[in-house]
């Protein structure tokens, strides 16, 4: 099973992304983070495989989260998902060490293939 802590500032978004990845036979959501805060503290006490991280955080944006979270749980790997899907953002992503940055309007398989990617399948 690949574990997944999802971290969205939007209970909305969380949601419909938990709906959709339970429908997956080997995704499990072990966790939810609303603030970039909460997702590294999470990430390191639940041992998530994937972290799906937005951008736009409260408390510690998703950049500055997913730095702490490669840096402090190096066993987590962070696939960023945001509407922000700008050079510039990708680069700040990718830099902070996301393995991969989906934008949220792209197909759910996309998503998906990701997260496989992301845990190693």
């Amino acid at each position: 099973m690949i574990r997944i802590l999802l971290a969205d500032d939007d209970p909305g978004v969380r949601k419909g992304l938990r709906m959709r990845l339970e429908l997956e036979p080997d995704i499990e959501i072990v966790g939810e983070a609303g603030n970039g805060l909460v997702a590294i503290e999470q990430a390191r006490a639940l041992g998530a495989d994937v972290v799906l991280m937005d951008i736009r955080m409260p408390v510690v944006d998703g950049i500055a989260a997913t730095q702490a979270i490669c840096a402090d749980s190096p066993h987590a790997a962070v696939v960023v998902v945001s509407l922000c899907d700008d050079p510039e953002t990708k680069a700040l992503a990718t830099g902070a060490g996301a393995c991969d940055f989906v934008c949220k309007h792209e197909a759910t398989e996309r998503l998906i293939g990701a997260i496989h990617q992301a845990a190693g399948r």
